[in-house]
């Protein structure tokens, strides 16, 4: 079985991954570029055994970081624990095998090569895909499957963040979808809530009405990423919800790897 490790700047999500490639497991850790093999292989051995698997069960590793000091502890781990070279995503072990066609296709993180393999592999013809993680991203994949390029921009807790840490008399506040569609709130944290949730759909929708009008063809609209259900309760701009694109990524990237 494939444990496949992707190691964002918040978490690190790990998964037992069938021939299938279905995911028969997953598990969320606190990123630490500081945490060791050793301390993962604690962690981890008896979440295995939670679930039933045992550490011999997995025959083959698959990494995606976008922490580069993190991956050296996570190969250790792969090496002393699992007795398998881990494949790398995007390296010589585990090619993307899709064209990155940006002017800096090195700088391209892996989990957005990794979310446009999976969602090409799913979907056909040109794609929009936004991940709600560190940072809210939104990709554009031709219909060939080639990375044309994206936005970038704050994720939402980090807007939030930083809107608290700045302002001394605002409270911090749990991100959550608003009981009603008044965008009036009538409380601090009423404000606050609509500012970061509604503002947010706004930026959703304009960019996405952007990115549409630029491509000019028709478009399927993917959503990943843990809040990507929550948003998707006040906006139609979503044609479908992956919550595990990244990982699908990985496993078929493993799937065309191993020999």
């Amino acid at each position: 079985m494939l444990l496949a490790v992707d190691a964002g700047n918040t978490n690190l999500v790990f998964a037992m991954v069938d021939e299938t490639r279905t995911i028969r497991a997953r598990w969320r850790i606190a990123t630490d570029a500081r945490r060791t093999a050793d301390q993962y292989a604690v962690w981890l051995h008896q979440l295995l055994e939670l679930e039933g698997f045992t550490r011999a069960d997995v025959d083959a590793v698959i990494v995606a970081t976008v922490v580069p000091r993190a991956l050296h502890n996570l190969e250790v781990l792969s090496e002393k624990y699992f007795h398998v070279t881990p494949m790398i995503a995007g390296s010589a072990t585990a090619p993307y095998g899709i064209t990155l066609d940006v002017d800096e296709p090195g700088s391209v993180g892996a989990d957005r090569a990794l979310n446009a393999i999976a969602a090409h592999d799913r979907y056909p013809g040109d794609l929009i895909l936004i991940d709600f993680g560190t940072a809210t991203t939104f990709d554009v994949v031709d219909g060939d499957g080639a990375y044309k390029g994206g936005i970038i921009a704050p994720g939402i807790n980090l807007s939030l963040d930083a809107l608290v840490a700045a302002a001394a008399k605002l409270p911090r506040i749990a991100i959550e979808a608003p009981a009603d569609t008044s965008v009036i709130g009538r409380t601090t944290e009423a404000q606050m809530l609509t500012g970061i949730y509604w503002g947010y759909i706004a930026m959703i929708e304009g960019l996405v009405s952007r990115l549409k009008a630029e491509i000019g063809r028709p478009v399927t609209v993917v959503a990943t990423g843990g809040l990507a259900t929550l948003f998707d309760q006040h906006t139609s701009a979503f044609d479908a919800i992956e919550p595990d694109l990244t990982i699908q990524g990985l496993a078929l990237l493993a799937q065309k790897a191993r020999p």
